[in-house]
């Protein structure tokens, strides 16, 4: 019986450099996870239950779940809005402000923070009018928000723009002639082909809101049980010795990046099998 002709890869190494990817991935990714879940495991449940239900822990995942989702809301109607404009219109200008997007990517999460915060300051150039409103924007939930909207947006509009920008204008203008107004080529024919990569792209900016701690540091002013949020509290609790605290906590914000991974894979699988 004659044997099948195997092809040979025009890359060949792949059995080294799977096993030099795994060993990467294991000593920089899957061992300080590791760590971090076995140091949790060392206490009773009943000990990290406790840990995690106190007061104040609640308080703060309560204030990072909420602000995070809503701000990835925020960011996805307003990635929405700016990939639509960067895709289907041209005036001047647009290529830096299109540029300017992917600042928050560049740009320090300190010096952004601190850059927020000086804005919004209730004697900064945009906190003064706003305070003077009765608006107050630093020091407060609303300015957590602002800074997780600012992270946020290039996930959405770089997640959106690819697929705008493979849509057909010549179907929008099929839909017209067959009668359809405006918000019915919306709704039926524009959002069922960007709704996968929007739902991606809220993923991605509600998980980089869950756990982003040097632009929120600043302009939260750090109040515990009002604007003192998780990745924070983590820090806190190092500071004072609580590594017990600080590693359940950790582990419950690990669970939840887990989570949100998972839901991002689905929705990928999910976008492809429409595209296919």
């Amino acid at each position: 019986m004659r044997a099948a002709r195997v092809t040979p890869s025009l890359l060949p190494g792949f059995g080294p450099a799977l096993g030099v990817t795994l060993l990467g991935l294991s000593l920089i990714v899957l061992a300080p996870l590791a760590t971090l879940l076995a140091t949790s495991l060392h206490g009773s449940p009943g000990a990290f239950l406790a840990a995690v239900t106190t007061p104040r822990v609640v308080a703060a995942l309560k204030l990072s779940f909420f602000l995070s989702l809503v701000a990835a809301l925020v960011s996805a109607l307003l990635g929405l809005l700016l990939g639509w404009v960067f895709v289907r219109y041209r005036f001047p200008g647009r290529r830096v402000l299109d540029a300017l997007v992917d600042l928050p990517f560049a740009l320090p999460t300190a010096v952004a923070g601190i850059t927020l915060t000086t804005l919004y300051a209730p004697n900064g150039w945009l906190g003064r009018p706003l305070a003077s409103l009765g608006i107050p924007v630093a020091f407060t939930p609303l300015g957590i928000g602002v800074a997780l909207v600012f992270l946020g947006i290039p996930f959405t509009v770089r997640t959106l723009q690819p697929v705008l920008a493979s849509l057909d204008p010549e179907v929008e203008d099929a839909a017209a002639s067959l009668g359809a107004t405006r918000l019915a080529t919306l709704r039926r024919v524009l959002l069922p082909e960007v709704l996968p990569s929007l739902l991606t792209g809220t993923t991605l900016a509600f998980a980089r809101g869950l756990g982003e701690y040097g632009s929120v540091v600043f302009i939260s002013g750090n109040m515990p049980m009002k604007t003192e949020i998780a990745p924070l509290l983590v820090m806190t609790k190092l500071e004072q010795y609580d590594v017990a605290g600080a590693t359940a906590l950790a582990v419950v914000l690990l669970v939840a990046s887990f989570l949100l991974l998972l839901v991002l894979n689905r929705l990928e699988a999910w976008a492809q099998g429409r595209r296919r």
